[in-house]
């Protein structure tokens, strides 16, 4: 167990090894509460994406560019919440029982899916600014394929960066760390890349998806405003009009998500620079993980289709014969 009463003497990771780390106390109801926490979010999130995976993925009607970056966000939060556990091993054991090798590894990949949630995030940017802003040029210059390749493309990039991020600061090099003790399962990162990493995975996609978004509402804005003022006119609204609304409707949505990715990072980056107290750290991460569980409550509240899809899958009606083929956004 890692908890100890306080009548026990000081007790260590590996007691055979002189650099092993103290093992950390905790008292047993607060041990099993964070474990119960992990578990019902982990399992939560795991959930919650697998039905939006299964629904994009299954129903062809779905099959669209902009959902197509939904289902890698929707992949890359999956893995996230099947990491939880891994995490809550992590925090609240205090001690790493796992080696030094596969401590790396594992925040080698929490640093991928990380990146690539956000990466994923510039892409529903870019998608939708095209879409609003020059809807002539969307069905050219956004497909499915130049989506799925821009998906990929940026997974490759973001793993290699991660990768060239964690060996220049040395994690599979085990043989220099004399700053942390045995069993810690974290590493120490040079001040340098601390700042690069702060840069490149951070700022610079926050500041492209905040410029892209601001142009965004004001084109919105400036749209609902036209088609507003036709109706209560009485003229008539065209279906290209109908369709420019649908897609800013789109876009207010997605901007939801990133909206709600922001909050939940911007705290911890904030925190990990500013305050060492590493309580506060650990909190902000598990508000970090939480956002996987949130998008797909976004869809819910306000795509009509992700409610029908899950009653579909659910109820086990996506075994029927072409139930593919269903057309969501009518059908009862």
């Amino acid at each position: 167990m890692a908890y100890e009463t306080e009548d026990q003497e000081t007790q260590y990771c590996f007691p055979d090894i002189n650099s092993s780390c103290v093992t950390g106390k905790h008292s047993s109801h607060g041990y099993i509460t964070t474990y119960l926490f992990a578990s019902l979010l982990s399992a939560w999130t795991v959930f919650l994406n697998l039905l939006v995976i299964i629904s994009i993925s299954h129903f062809k009607k779905l099959h669209t560019p902009t959902n197509m970056i939904i289902l890698s966000l929707a992949v890359n939060d999956l893995f996230i919440g099947l990491a939880m556990p891994i995490e809550a091993i992590r925090m609240i054991e205090t001690c790493w029982y796992f080696g030094d090798t596969f401590c790396s590894l594992y925040l080698l990949c929490i640093a991928v899916l990380l990146s690539a949630s956000l990466s994923n995030l510039v892409l529903i940017a870019v998608d939708r600014y095209v879409a609003v802003c020059h809807p002539l040029l969307y069905p050219q210059k956004i497909t499915i394929t130049k989506t799925l390749m821009s998906v990929c493309l940026s997974w490759v990039c973001f793993s290699a960066y991660n990768i060239t991020f964690v060996i220049n600061n040395g994690y599979f090099d085990t043989s220099h760390r004399t700053d942390v003790c045995y069993g810690q399962g974290s590493v120490m990162m040079f001040f340098s890349w601390i700042v690069t990493n702060l840069i490149m995975s951070f700022i610079f996609p926050f500041i492209t998806i905040i410029i892209l978004y601001l142009r965004i509402f004001y084109v919105v804005h400036q749209q609902v405003k036209v088609i507003n003022s036709l109706m209560k006119g009485g003229k008539c609204v065209t279906e290209g009009s109908l369709k420019r609304k649908s897609e800013s409707k789109a876009a207010l949505t997605l901007g939801i998500i990133v909206s709600v990715y922001l909050l939940c990072w911007i705290p911890y980056y904030i925190c990990t620079i500013a305050v060492n107290s590493s309580t506060t750290i650990n909190v902000l991460t598990w508000v970090v993980y939480a956002n996987s569980g949130m998008n797909p409550l976004v869809y819910a509240l306000f795509y009509p289709w992700f409610k029908k899809t899950a009653k579909y899958i659910l109820t086990l009606k996506i075994l029927q014969s072409a139930s593919s083929l269903i057309n969501i956004f009518t059908e009862n």
